[in-house]
């Protein structure tokens, strides 16, 4: 008897994955986030954090060798991939090789938890499997600001962790958030973060700006006056101070996210001046912002 073919993806609430991976494969290996208490964060509440059996796995892969001969990148998901047992990846991305050799990278979302599971050999052997890139959620540089928002790390594991992803030759891609320290912080955590990326040293840097949500904490405290979102200006003047102290070794700086009010593609150092010039004549009024109306996560 002939197995019935797929009928699709076996996706559960909603699909994120980075910009840069809109046209990728998207495999659900994962639901949720295991740590899910980011105060700011409300893209994973309606999920309980699990590891999908392989037989769903299986008909996903089965998918895709049929109908996405054209996209040659997998996006794993949800959002904190990188979580699942050594064992679990290995069979994957064997699994990825073997059925869609047309596929020429693998990424998933990682955070410092995540890769301190990991020994250096399995980051390295995950490279050779094909793992070519991890996003890797740092948010913030500031010490209290990461208490503050839950992020369950300081800047020290960050960047310990982050170093070790890029020794084992996996491409470093790190999300930060402007606004998150709040209009009392903002310049401080800017200064703060940019440190933090240039110990980093990544491959690329993508600045999100925040946006509240409604029923996550965050949302909630700036609704009872706790916390005071900065304003456009000032989150351009937090995302001039974040790139003047970030010193990169050649690495890319993006805030062209739906979020931002600005789009800036940079690569440091040679694109510092250029930039922070941008920055300074879209605070003068000199470059048109984008509305709020056509900002979005």
């Amino acid at each position: 008897m002939t197995p019935a073919e797929p009928q699709g993806f076996d996706y559960v609430g909603y699909c994120i994955r980075p910009p840069s991976e809109a046209y990728s494969i998207l495999i659900q290996a994962t639901l949720g986030c295991s740590h899910n208490k980011c105060t700011f964060c409300g893209s994973y509440r309606d999920k309980r954090f699990a590891i999908k059996d392989q037989a769903t796995l299986e008909r996903d892969l089965a998918f895709a060798e049929q109908h996405c001969r054209r996209q040659d990148r997998v996006f794993v998901m949800d959002g904190d991939a990188l979580i699942m047992p050594m064992k679990r990846w290995e069979w994957l991305l064997t699994q990825i090789r073997e059925r869609l050799p047309w596929v020429k990278r693998v990424g998933a979302y990682a955070n410092a938890k995540g890769v301190a599971m990991k020994s250096d050999e399995e980051l390295k052997r995950l490279r050779e499997l094909g793992l070519g890139i991890l996003y890797y959620g740092v948010e913030s540089g500031h010490p209290q600001v990461l208490k503050e928002i839950c992020k369950g790390s300081t800047p020290e594991k960050l960047i310990r962790q982050g170093r070790r992803v890029k020794a084992a030759g996996i491409n470093l891609s790190v999300t930060v958030l402007l606004g998150i320290g709040g209009a009392q912080r903002s310049l401080e955590n800017a200064r703060a973060t940019g440190e933090l990326l240039s110990a980093m040293d990544p491959d690329f840097i993508g600045a999100l700006t925040l946006m509240l949500l409604p029923g996550t904490s965050l949302g909630d405290k700036a609704l009872a006056g706790g916390f005071d979102l900065p304003d456009a200006a000032s989150m351009l003047a937090e995302l001039r101070e974040m790139i003047a102290y970030t010193n990169l070794s050649g690495g890319l700086f993006y805030a062209n996210h739906a979020s931002n009010y600005l789009p800036i593609k940079a690569r440091l150092p040679q694109d510092r001046e250029r930039t922070l010039a941008l920055i300074d004549h879209a605070l003068a009024g000199k470059v048109s912002l984008r509305p709020e109306w056509s900002r979005a996560l």
